[in-house]
């Protein structure tokens, strides 16, 4: 008898439950902005939208790409991801309005001109995935306001200017990609004192200056394990303090105008496994200990002046990581 009272009440609470899903309206506000952006899309988001309620409406369903969530008697958008769909036109400002955003994902489209500035009242936005768009213009300094933010994708578009500095405000961010754009000056210093930042992607720009300056600030980059500075501008040497970034794995410094010795002390950093120092200016030799390195993988050296007896380890090709290495 008692297993047949909990059983039942087992059964009302579902219900119950499930007409509160059914019953909660999506808040006015997502459903604007929502249909606002389905108009300004075109109709390869279009066909899949259907009906006014991007959350769905009980006889349909949710859109595609829009997750939404429960906040008390109302229904919010949580997620939009609307990717390769060769969407066309400026970045669709009306996204803006949707508050409760964690996850932005419209990579792989062909969007244009700037970031609007609004971005910054996206307060709860933890993803923003805008890689391989046609994206330009410089990165606007509210982006430093998205203090929830973890990864940041902005590779393969044509933004310029400098890197701001109000991305050291992200004190959550963990991945950095900022590949293959137009950007100019000098990396900001400041952005070592992100203590969880995991991965940085600078390669691909037009920035100038040293490694000294980057990592000038004591204790800087603790968490960082990956690091891109390739195909860049960059002179001086290597520093021996860059060996105090112990958690590196890849050091990605090739076609750069780098000169000077390789320093012993890099050698002794626990995890490295793969270190691109090709075509720049080094000189010398490399010190014995690389190549009794545990993790070491990949040594590229070739295009710099070595002396004679200098070897690389591994076979030089490209090194190809997935979207799903970055993402969780």
């Amino acid at each position: 008898m008692l297993l047949r009272y909990h059983f039942s009440f087992i059964i009302l609470l579902l219900c119950l439950i499930n007409a509160h899903h059914v019953h909660s309206k999506t808040l006015k506000r997502d459903v604007k902005a929502l249909n606002e952006i389905k108009a300004s899309l075109g109709w390869r988001v279009v066909y899949a939208w259907v009906g006014d309620d991007p959350c769905g409406d009980g006889d349909l369903p949710a859109w595609s790409g829009v997750t939404c969530s429960t906040q008390g008697d109302y229904r919010v958008v949580t997620e939009l991801e609307v990717y390769a769909v060769s969407i066309v036109g400026p970045f669709p400002t009306a996204v803006t309005n949707l508050l409760d955003l964690t996850r932005l994902d419209l990579h792989n489209n062909k969007l244009t001109g700037p970031i609007p500035p609004q971005i910054g009242r996206l307060k709860r936005l933890k993803i923003l995935n805008l890689r391989w768009n046609k994206l330009q213009d410089v990165i606007p300094p509210e982006i430093g306001e998205l203090k929830k933010l973890t990864h940041l994708y902005l590779s393969f578009n044509s933004f310029k200017g400098e890197i701001p500095r109000e991305l050291a405000n992200l004190p959550e961010l963990q991945y950095l990609h900022l590949h293959q754009n137009r950007f100019i000056g000098r990396i900001p210093a400041e952005l070592g004192s992100l203590q969880k930042l995991r991965h940085l992607d600078v390669g691909d720009n037009h920035l100038v200056g040293t490694i000294r300056e980057l990592i000038r600030i004591e204790g800087c980059f603790p968490a960082l394990r990956n690091l891109y500075l390739n195909n860049n501008y960059l002179t001086g040497g290597i520093p021996a303090q860059l060996a105090n970034l112990t958690n590196l794995e890849i050091l990605h410094l090739s076609r750069n105008k780098m000169s000077g010795i390789v320093p012993f002390g890099l050698a002794h950093i626990p995890k490295l496994t793969y270190l691109y120092l090709d075509h720049n200016q080094f000189s010398g030799r490399i010190p014995d200990a690389f190549y009794k390195h545990p993790y070491l993988k990949e040594l590229y050296i070739e295009g710099n002046a070595f002396k004679p007896g200098v070897n690389p380890i591994g076979v030089h090709k490209v090194l190809e990581l997935s979207d799903s290495d970055f993402l969780f």
